[in-house]
């Protein structure tokens, strides 16, 4: 059985994580077949998903996205076409520009 870890680490806070990590989920219901349940804890969310041959989770805190998966023995032999194309998504949504924040133009008012 193949397994995948990956981390990564951000400097978001729990809040802002945790809106991509529920995105994240969404993506990998429709893209990938994943059927996922998210739970929010304290300190650390966890976001549980399976499929035929796959399972794992993703947990998020305030600082840190760690994934774990194990892949069963079919699609363990594509374990770094999926690493890449996770790895690839997750960077993806971490370095989407964050509304909050997006710099402010200061505007004159007129006297």
């Amino acid at each position: 059985m193949a397994e995948l870890h990956i981390v990564r680490e951000h400097t978001l806070g729990l809040a802002q994580a945790r809106k991509i990590a529920f995105k994240w989920a969404e993506q990998a219901q429709t893209d990938f077949g994943l059927a996922c349940s998210y739970i929010e804890g304290d300190g650390v969310d966890e976001v549980n998903f399976s499929r035929s041959g796959v399972k794992g989770k993703l947990d998020v805190d305030a600082s840190r996205f760690e994934l774990r998966m194990q892949l069963g023995f079919l699609l363990g032999a594509f374990k770094h076409r999926i690493e890449a194309e996770i790895v690839s998504n997750l960077d993806t949504l971490l370095a989407a520009p964050n509304p909050k924040r997006a710099s402010r133009k200061k505007v004159k008012s007129a006297e």
